[in-house]
């Protein structure tokens, strides 16, 4: 390997673990992200993808390390209002796919065990950056285990990859405006994958 190679092998690393650093190397020219064209949010994704996987990985959370092996749940990332109007993309772990990728909106529930992982990114306005958000959980649990949030257990990990610390009727005093869809807020219709 070259010395170019070799030393845009390091810059690569650096830009894509360190905090500041990643900030600075998805810079973005359009700072609502309701503005963002689709073409502008595969850019940003592509350059933020990696970032978000070491981001949530350095704690050795188990989910963190493993959701990209999960199904993903849309086309392309979407951006909702929800959780602070960040670029969202869902993953669902093996037992809850199948159920998910339905976008069913009522008269069902998701399996015990199902567990949804949500990827997101913020738009920093004072940086003109994009920068690597939570990664939200929705673990379903077992029946009668959770009655006040319909059996959903939520989390999150942060981007330094610590877990967070997660008021539960928090997430719940949303979620529960979906409670015929077994609380699922699914990805916006334009980026959902077609059964």
């Amino acid at each position: 390997m070259n010395r170019f190679l070799k030393f845009a092998a390091v810059v690569s690393a650096v830009l894509f673990t360190g905090t500041a650093a990643s900030a600075q190397a998805c810079p973005v020219d359009i700072l609502d992200p309701f503005d963002l064209e689709a073409a502008d949010i595969d850019s940003i994704y592509a350059c933020m993808q990696a970032q978000m996987v070491a981001a949530y990985s350095k704690q050795g959370n188990k989910i963190g390390e493993n959701y990209r092996n999960w199904t993903i749940t849309a086309s392309r990332p979407g951006v909702a209002g929800a959780h602070g109007e960040r670029l969202l993309l869902t993953w669902a772990n093996p037992i809850g796919a199948e159920q998910y990728l339905k976008y069913q909106e009522e008269g069902f529930e998701m399996p015990a065990g199902s567990v949804l992982a949500k990827e997101s990114i913020k738009i920093h306005k004072k940086k003109k950056a994009a920068v690597v958000g939570p990664l939200f959980l929705m673990t379903k649990l077992q029946p009668g285990e959770a009655p006040e949030t319909g059996d959903w257990r939520y989390d999150a990990i942060a981007p330094n990859g610590k877990q967070m610390k997660i008021k539960q009727s928090f997430c719940n005093d949303c979620h529960k405006g979906y409670e015929d869809s077994d609380y699922l807020a699914y990805p916006i219709e334009e980026v959902r994958l077609s059964n």
